[in-house]
């Protein structure tokens, strides 16, 4: 038997409920056009949007989305946590920022696409770091007083655009780390 998706699900039930995509979105915070491109399968929405739309219509939240595997979510953001946390071993052990995420990536990698480009963003954004490092090191000796500068602003540039991308990760799912050389680029789809 195939499940319904969410937009099928959104779909069906807001007709059964005898509401236009305007009646819904008065019924809640969504936006019309947020609606209708749900609808139209053209988003994935967040979590508090669907439920949301779920009181809104007046159901519970599993009525609109089922999952498979109930623990996958859990699954996924634990794999995310260390994916974007394991970079701090390097605080600890020299290259770990840069090894830790790729080992992790090199096994998650074909398991799901998000697991790719979140661990590309990150092995991309710790060699750059660490290339930055290492060029701040070599100016220590034409330039001693810029090295400790330079060195402790890298240094922390990388570990607050860490932390920042961790807990975006985890509460959306996305991340942003500027500034990255693409050492290792996306496949072409």
């Amino acid at each position: 038997m195939k499940r319904q998706s969410l937009k099928e699900n959104l779909l069906y039930q807001r007709k059964l409920k005898g509401l236009t995509q305007e009646d819904l979105a008065d019924k809640t915070t969504v936006g019309v056009r947020t609606i209708q491109r749900i609808e139209k399968g053209e988003v994935q929405p967040h979590l508090q949007t669907v439920k949301l739309l779920a009181v809104g219509l007046e159901i519970d939240v599993n009525d609109l989305i089922v999952l498979e595997n109930p623990k996958e979510e859990t699954i996924k953001r634990k794999w995310m946590l260390l994916l974007h946390g394991s970079p701090f071993f390097g605080l600890i052990i020299p290259m770990a920022n840069v090894l830790f995420p790729l080992f992790i990536w090199i096994s998650k990698a074909e398991d799901n696409k998000i697991y790719d480009e979140h661990g590309r963003a990150v092995i991309n954004f710790h060699c750059t770091i660490n290339l930055l490092l290492i060029i701040s090191l070599l100016l220590f000796f034409p330039f001693p007083g810029f090295n400790y500068f330079g060195t402790a602003a890298v240094y922390l540039f990388g570990i607050v655009l860490s932390l920042k991308n961790m807990m975006s990760a985890l509460s959306s799912g996305t991340c942003n780390y500027p500034l990255s050389i693409p050492f290792l680029k996306p496949k072409n789809v």
